[in-house]
């Protein structure tokens, strides 16, 4: 049985495991991990003021009307940033395509020799992505993120300033979390990042080392945000570059970034660090080439290592939760959500990110399930323990019965020491031949409430009415203090009362009854007994029998009992020895055979167990 359930558990929880791994393998798991990953590891901070950011803003449409602009325009507002060597910023970068020839070549040539005098302009490129067949020395594939066209700057820009792709992709829930670090174009080569591109600019001008970035050898890497949309906005507009009206001395050795800044102009993107505001791509082009300049190297940690971490917590949490009281498995759940959270911390800033989610949500579904089955379970036995022993026992028996709960599966057939006692109507069988049914009925309803009555008060277990015998015994279900003394406290009480109830039927029907009670300490089974469809909780064994023989040779208003519960008893009780003169069916010469003559009553003798 206990192998059985031992492997019922263990499969169940592989079961779940395997759920739970599947679940966060294909996917499943990714957005609400996502938004959880999101609010523990992005957290906005205050920019040191070297990156600012101008927005082609709605001021500037108004003023300049929609884009696209004039070429000129863009070459006017980098002559007037560079008009000044001494207040020149580290780097310009243009976050705006500007793809082949215009119509106004005067104006291409500008912003060619624009960028070309001021020697710190950086300008963007692109790719169209989509999906392609390519064919390999193993075959062919299709490639989702094949580059099917390639926009660069038109080509005198292109000669005077350093250009970088302008792409970025969001994971599966339209979130930008990470960065793309390069391009392999075909035809041209790998392609960095214009975030990239600009921090290399930024170094090479401020004398700073170059710092590796998160995974830069790899075309994605995880974005740390710095700032939250607005952050790098201080409201300075490309109209006041345009029109010279912005302070350079506020530029000064600094990275500027223009782009667009205006809502309707497609370059709005929702991102980790603030899902419901959405942040402009010269925003993220900031972020970027902050982290950058940080040298933030984050990687994620291997997927199949996660993997394996929720398989093996998810097993080990629903061992653990299952069949656990409610405390133990409250604390379990909190503590692993607890840890695994700190864990999560500790390594982001050691610069590895974990799935934040995955663990704690395995572990509290697990939880909530595992405590809804407990506690279904614990209904479900106490049912059965109320119906098993609701009519058999004392209530106060009853409730410890239900507090321990699990004692109920235990029941089926144990060796226990036991008292048993039998009581029996002296004469019933006469009196029942001279009454009619009805009245017989009363008498005995009567009797078994007295002897029920007197079980029940002295914390007894009440085995089984046979005809008009009570059969009842005292330490089991639970173990109980003294339950010798207790059973005869109880035959005791079933003599006096027997009394009170001859009178009362002598008056109503001429007829009057009286008790034979037998008391025996000692072995016996106690436990379910009987067939799968029809089965009783009782006790079994020579104890019993020699309980039944005692009460079968008393006579009336006498309490037999042996020896052994004569001795158990002690001083308490009075009694009288019989000797040999009893014989009983089964046992040799020698069982003394004692009358109970009186019995000293305990204070709260019945309430204690």
């Amino acid at each position: 049985m206990m192998r059985q359930t031992f492997l019922k558990r263990t499969l169940t929880a592989l079961v779940a495991a395997v759920v739970f791994t599947a679940a966060a393998g294909f996917g499943l798991l990714d957005a609400p991990d996502g938004a959880v990953s999101d609010r523990l590891y992005q957290r906005p901070a205050a920019t040191d003021g070297e990156i600012v950011v101008v927005g082609m803003d709605r001021r500037a449409l108004e003023e300049l009307g929609p884009m696209p602009w004039p070429r000129d325009y863009i070459a006017d507002a980098i002559c007037y940033l560079n008009a000044d060597p001494d207040y020149a910023p580290a780097v310009i970068a243009v976050d705006v395509l500007y793809v082949g020839e215009s119509a106004d070549s005067g104006a291409d040539e500008y912003l060619a020799a624009a960028a070309a005098d001021g020697g710190n302009v950086v300008v963007a490129s692109a790719a169209t992505f989509g999906s392609s067949i390519v064919t390999g020395a193993d075959g062919f594939y299709m490639d989702t993120r094949a580059v099917l066209a390639w926009d660069e700057p038109f080509e005198a820009l292109a000669a005077a300033a350093d250009s970088g792709h302008i792409n970025a992709m969001a994971d599966a829930d339209g979130i930008i979390r990470h960065t793309m670090n390069y391009i392999d174009v075909p035809g041209v080569g790998r392609v960095e990042s214009l975030a990239r591109t600009v921090y290399r600019r930024w170094a090479e001008v401020s004398g700073e080392a170059v710092l590796p970035f998160a995974g830069e050898e790899r075309q994605f890497s995880y974005l740390p945000f710095t700032a939250a949309p607005g952050g790098y906005y201080d409201g300075v507009s490309v109209l006041d570059l345009i029109y010279g009206e912005a302070d350079p001395e506020y530029f000064a050795g600094k990275i500027v970034l223009i782009g667009p800044y205006a809502a309707g102009m497609q370059d709005e993107y929702r991102t980790s660090i603030d899902h419901a505001a959405p942040m402009y791509g010269v925003e993220i082009l900031a972020n970027t080439i902050d982290a950058c300049r940080a040298g933030k190297v984050y990687r994620e940690a291997n997927e199949a290592l996660q993997l394996g971490i929720v398989f093996v917590v998810s097993a080990a949490a629903l061992a653990w939760f299952y069949d656990r009281k409610l405390l133990h498995a409250l604390i379990g759940w909190l503590g692993c959500c607890a840890v695994w959270v700190a864990l999560c911390l500790g390594l982001f800033g050691a610069g590895i990110v974990l799935h934040v989610l995955w663990v704690p949500l395995a572990v509290t579904v697990l939880f909530i399930v595992t405590v809804a089955i407990n506690y279904l379970r614990s209904q479900r036995e106490k049912r059965r323990i109320t119906a098993t022993f609701g009519r058999y026992v004392d209530p106060a028996i009853l409730k410890e019965l239900l507090v321990q709960g699990g004692a109920a599966e235990q029941l089926g057939g144990t060796m226990r020491e036991i008292a048993v006692l039998f009581v029996d109507i002296r004469g019933f069988t006469t009196m029942s031949e001279a009454l009619d049914p009805p009245t017989v009925v009363e008498i005995i309803n009567k009797y078994l409430t007295l002897t029920t009555e007197c079980i029940m008060r002295h914390r007894g277990t009440l085995d089984k009415f046979v005809g008009d015998c009570t059969m009842a015994f005292w330490n089991a279900p639970l173990p109980q203090e003294d339950p010798v003394y207790l059973a005869c406290c109880a035959a005791m009480d079933m003599v006096e009362g027997s009394k009170q109830l001859g009178e009362e039927l002598m008056q109503r029907f001429g007829r009057t009854v009286s008790f034979g009670v037998g008391v025996h300490y000692g072995p016996a089974v106690v436990g379910n007994i009987g067939a799968p469809r029809r089965m009783d909780y009782t006790a079994i064994g020579d104890t019993v029998n020699t309980a039944a023989r005692l009460e079968a040779n008393a006579p009336a208003g006498t309490v037999y009992i042996s020896r052994t519960v004569a001795d158990l008893l002690g001083d308490r009780a009075t009694v009288s020895s019989l000797g040999g003169t009893i014989k009983l069916k089964g046992k040799a010469d020698g069982f003394e055979i004692l009358t109970l003559d009186s019995l000293r009553q305990e204070r709260n003798d019945s309430h204690e167990t």
